[in-house]
Formats: C-alpha cells, sequence, structure tokens
C-alpha cells in the first residue's frame, strides 16, 4: 500500500529565507508520527504544505498517494486537523460547529447526525451539544476540534501543538482519545508538539531544526544513537558558571542553569568533587528523547516555547479545564 504520507526533496522559502531545505521522509499508514523542533525550524511550513495551506517551492508531498499541489481537493477529503489556535465559531454552540463541518464536506443530513453523535460521545461533550462554545473551558474547546476535525472521517490527522495551555489530566484525556482511534480506525497521527514525554510512544519520531531534518527513528533507536545522560547544575554565581563553561567546553547553557553531557560515573565524580559547594541544584537526566534532542540541537525544546504559549498556559488555567 502506499505511504500514508510522502515527502520527497521539499523546499520551501520566505522573502527569500529557505525555511525547508531538501525534505524528505516516509509515514506508513496507521502510524503516530512526531514532528519535533525549535520554533522556526519549519515545522509549520511543512504542516501547512501538507494541508495543502501553501505551496512548496519545489519537491513532491503526497497525502493518500494524492499529490498536495495537483489534487488539493482530493488530499483534503482524506484528512483532519486540529491547528494550535483555536479555529471554532465561538458564538454557535458544539452541534452546529460540527453541523456546518459536515456541510463543508459534503456529509448527508442522516450521516451528519451520525457522526455528530460520534466524535462528541468519543470526547465526552455529548451533555453540552447545544452549549455555545464561548461558554467553553480550554480543554473543552481542544477536544470540540478533535471531534470536528473527525467528522468527516479522515484516515489522516495533523495535529499541531493539540494540548498546549491544558492541564495535565486533560492533556491524558486527549492523548488516549486518539490512541484509541489508531488502535480502532488505523488512523494516522502526524504530531508537532513542545510537550516530548507525549510522543515517547511515537512509532516514529523526527527532529528538524533550521529547516532540515536532522535525525528520524524509533524512540528507542534515537535514545540509544543519541542520547546522553545530562547533569543539570544551577551555579551559585556566574563566576562559577563561567568556570564550568570554559572547563567543559561542551557544556550547555540553559537560561541560568547549565547541562554537561556526563559519559562515566568517573566524570561526574570529579565534577561533583569541585563545585558541589557552589552550585544551588543538581540534578541527573537519563537518556531520553529530551536528551537526544538537547545532545542534537544544543537547546532543550520546551525552553524554546514563546511568551504566547506561555500566555495560553495562564488563560488555560485560569479558565479552568472540565
Amino acid at each position: 500500500m502506499p505511504a500514508a504520507i510522502s515527502v520527497e526533496n521539499l523546499f520551501a522559502s520566505y522573502d527569500g529565507k529557505t525555511v525547508l531545505n531538501d525534505v524528505s521522509f516516509s509515514i506508513p499508514r496507521g502510524a503516530s508520527f512526531a514532528l519535533l523542533g525549535p520554533n522556526g525550524a519549519g515545522k509549520t511550513t511543512l504542516v501547512s504544505i501538507l494541508c495543502t495551506l501553501r505551496l512548496p517551492d519545489r519537491g513532491t508531498a503526497r497525502i493518500s498517494d494524492f499529490d498536495v499541489v495537483r489534487q488539493p481537493t482530493k488530499a483534503r477529503e482524506t484528512i483532519g486537523v486540529v491547528f494550535q489556535d483555536s479555529s471554532l465559531d465561538d458564538r454557535l454552540s458544539a452541534w452546529e460547529n460540527l453541523e456546518f463541518h459536515g456541510l463543508v464536506h459534503g456529509l448527508a443530513p442522516r450521516l451528519r447526525r451520525q457522526r455528530a453523535e460520534d466524535v462528541l460521545a468519543l470526547v465526552e461533550l455529548t451533555e453540552w451539544s447545544d452549549e455555545i462554545v464561548r461558554s467553553f473551558s480550554g480543554g473543552m474547546r481542544r477536544r470540540l476540534e478533535i471531534a470536528r476535525a473527525l467528522m468527516h472521517q479522515p484516515t489522516i490527522l495533523f495535529l499541531d501543538e493539540p494540548t498546549v495551555g491544558l492541564d495535565p489530566q486533560t492533556r491524558q484525556r486527549i492523548w488516549s482519545y486518539l490512541e484509541r482511534l489508531r488502535r480502532e480506525q488505523h488512523l494516522t497521527v502526524l504530531t508537532t508538539t513542545h510537550y516530548i514525554e507525549e510522543v515517547e510512544s511515537a512509532d516514529q519520531v523526527c527532529i528538524i531544526d533550521h529547516g532540515q531534518i536532522i535525525v528520524q527513528g524509533t524512540p528507542a533507536d534515537l535514545k540509544a544513537a543519541h542520547g546522553s545522560r545530562w547533569l543539570h547544575v544551577v551555579p551559585r554565581d556566574e563566576a562559577t558558571a563561567t568556570e564550568i563553561a570554559a572547563r567543559y567546553p561542551q557544556v550547555q547553557r540553559l537560561g541560568t542553569a547549565l547541562a554537561l553531557p556526563v559519559p562515566d560515573d568517573a566524570m561526574a565524580d570529579a565534577f561533583l568533587a569541585t563545585y558541589r559547594t557552589r552550585l544551588e541544584e543538581i540534578r541527573f537526566q537519563e537518556p531520553t528523547l529530551e536528551s537526544v534532542f538537547l545532545s542534537l540541537t544544543g537547546r532543550e525544546l520546551r525552553d524554546r516555547a514563546d511568551g504566547q504559549r506561555d500566555a495560553q498556559r495562564n488563560a488555560g488555567r485560569r479558565g479552568g479545564q472540565r
């Protein structure tokens, strides 16, 4: 069978600046695929091309074996999209939002009703179906957006930062919905996220930076090949930080903290013997996807979250999660 998503030698630019540089990858049907990268890495541009919202400069991209440039309408029929920023009409009820989406996709009246009932039940919003979306919490809105994206029974689902601004319980609930869909409907899911722990169970993880794919593989393979044990410390003063940076060239600065790769226990013991009394905080990090990302890019993914995301999280907390 053809791949669910196939990208070959894709290039894209804005105002003469290359945003995607010879990007190629393939996603099998039914797979969970995580696209990780800092802000400005090219993730949004790549997803926009795959969703037929913009054209590439060069290269090809196929969705369910439909070319996104030559057959955009056919490609759109097979995908559902949950954007990072809400696109619901908050003047309408939950049911009316789903009804409108069904009309856009040409679903017959009986099928629209059945699909709306099914997806509302999936995301546990049946009892709020007639409530105006404006009254919904951030978590309820995100669940409704997932329901709307599934109305026309797509085979591929794009999730752009699907759980940003949500509390841990709501985030877990959303991922349980998606995992159930993958099992029951063989749905292919492509996710971009700043919460790396959410994609530890993904089938494939792709790290992109400066418009290029750095590495791709299963989480286990990436951790085995690129993961490192790291020592994270917070020096008591800048003089100590400067001294450590000079002594250990591989140190990474993460705000006020420093991260050092730890090749063996002897290195850690020697470091702590010298600096323990001059440190405010000490913690070890075993190989994770976060450490893979840090090793390959020199920075932590979540530290790149911008002020807008922080504001969204705060708004989500103030609004509460039902």
